[in-house]
């Protein structure tokens, strides 16, 4: 006779329901890997300002392509979200914030505060 497992089936990912502080510790890590990416690409523009004007030019032409422009949005906003969710830690370090409701209420700040702070960035550059 084959033995039944007792134990509780987890439930499956179209069913679990991730919260706000896991989408934000998983918006965190992709972030930091935009970052990245992102910091790479911005030494390779150094290179291309520092290889002349012909260079720069070209490079110029192909920044005003519309994919380009979102990617450099993107990276800001990314760079403002992983500053927010730095001052998080900090918070956390100085033992602050660790409540249920808090958890919940300081993520939603810290989206809303890197949106507000992209978007001001956008309206004034």
């Amino acid at each position: 006779m084959v033995k039944k497992n007792s134990r509780p089936i987890s439930p499956h990912l179209q069913v679990y329901r991730l919260p706000i502080t896991g989408i934000i510790s998983i918006s965190h890590r992709m972030t930091g890997v935009m970052l990245s990416v992102g910091l790479i690409f911005f030494v390779y523009l150094l290179y291309v300002i520092l290889a002349g004007a012909e260079s720069y030019l070209a490079m110029q032409l192909i920044m005003q392509n519309g994919l380009f422009k979102l990617m450099y949005w993107g990276f800001i906003y990314a760079l403002l979200f992983h500053c927010c969710h730095g001052i998080r830690h900090l918070m956390w370090d100085a033992g602050k914030g660790f409540g249920r409701e808090t958890l919940n209420q300081y993520a939603i700040i810290e989206l809303v505060i890197s949106l507000v702070l992209t978007l001001i960035i956008f309206l004034f550059v």
